[in-house]
């Protein structure tokens, strides 16, 4: 019991919820403003929706996939869970996108923005930002 104690308090320890701002500036030094035509209020504006800006995220599909971090990246198309197959298109583990250190799940984010789906390769995108005014949420930010 107390070493399932411990693993918890080290996943909570390893967890960042951003503040919109904080967040549109942190994707903005990653170089995610333009990347391959996607404005950074397109970015923040597809996070808020998929995971309210949490890198700790986790959601199962009804597939039996799961989508995982910040970004809500697919373990059947995009990482590997180990727990079903996977086609694994940016070749890492699924548990990288569990973390502060939001440089895999960025990393991975620019790969599935060159597939053809492009940003509508997220549902949270489609339904919330698509075809929108998205100017607030990088409204007051800096950026």
């Amino acid at each position: 019991m107390r070493s399932l104690l411990v693993l918890l308090l080290l996943a909570v320890a390893n967890a960042k919820i951003f503040e919109r701002c904080e967040w549109a500036r942190t994707l903005k030094a990653n170089g995610m403003d333009g990347y391959y035509g996607i404005s950074l209020a397109d970015w923040v504006c597809l996070t808020r929706w998929e995971s309210n800006y949490n890198t700790m995220a986790k959601n199962t599909n009804n597939d039996g996939s799961t989508d995982f971090g910040i970004f809500q990246i697919n373990s059947y198309w995009w990482c590997n869970d180990y727990l079903i197959n996977s086609h694994n298109g940016c070749n890492m583990d699924c548990s990288a996108f569990l973390s502060d250190n939001i440089s895999a799940a960025i990393t991975c984010a620019k790969r599935v923005v060159r597939d053809p789906q492009g940003i509508s390769a997220w549902y949270g995108w489609q339904y919330n930002c698509e075809g929108r005014d998205l100017s607030s949420y990088v409204s007051g930010c800096g950026v």
